[in-house]
């Protein structure tokens, strides 16, 4: 992927997709770094929603990764405290029963973070990991929220290298929602 122009960015709805281990989560962190060196807005009008589960290494295979992984200068900014921990869905279930378990674990901190969002709305809203949300969350009560936020610049997970046998409707649901996404937010990028 070829660098990117941070600044064209501001003011604009962004999603990064991609396979795991492409830079979204590295490239979302360093947008913050960006809005907060240059001052455009105060560190409280940054808001950010971070879904992803805690660093992975499955087999050789990396996944999650928080943005305070990337950018420590994140913690000025309005980042939204998880009730709880986010569990890497497919790669922690060992059949279709955990995976619900796990994905209404998530569901039910990922909705919370985003009505607590929706009460205090910022000028900027990042979030890291999206497809945690939509495994079970309104897709069009998400885009809404997109919508109503002048600088949107999110990511999420879309590929093929987590999986599991009994996970592939919800790798299929999973692909659908963010394609969805791709279709509805202009500035949509693939990381490859």
């Amino acid at each position: 992927m070829e660098k990117l122009d941070l600044k064209n960015y501001v003011g604009h709805r962004t999603l990064l997709y991609g396979e795991t281990n492409t830079g979204k989560t590295y490239i979302t962190s360093k947008f913050i770094d960006f809005l907060l060196d240059s001052n455009l807005f105060a560190p409280k009008e940054i808001s950010i929603l971070d879904f992803a589960p805690k660093f992975l290494d499955v087999n050789g295979i990396k996944i999650g990764g928080k943005i305070l992984d990337f950018s420590i200068k994140s913690v000025e900014c309005n980042y939204l405290k998880l009730n709880g921990e986010i569990i890497a869905p497919r790669v922690n279930s060992s059949n279709k029963q955990e995976l619900f378990q796990n994905i209404c674990h998530n569901y039910k901190i990922t909705a919370h973070m985003l009505e607590l969002y929706v009460k205090q709305q910022t000028k900027v809203l990042i979030m890291n990991d999206m497809s945690i949300y939509l495994h079970l969350g309104d897709k069009k009560f998400l885009l809404n929220v997109i919508n109503n936020t002048p600088t949107f610049f999110g990511n999420s997970y879309f590929g093929t290298m987590i999986k599991k046998s009994f996970g592939k409707l919800l790798s299929l649901k999973e692909k659908m929602r963010v394609e969805f996404f791709i279709n509805h937010i202009p500035n949509s990028i693939c990381t490859l």
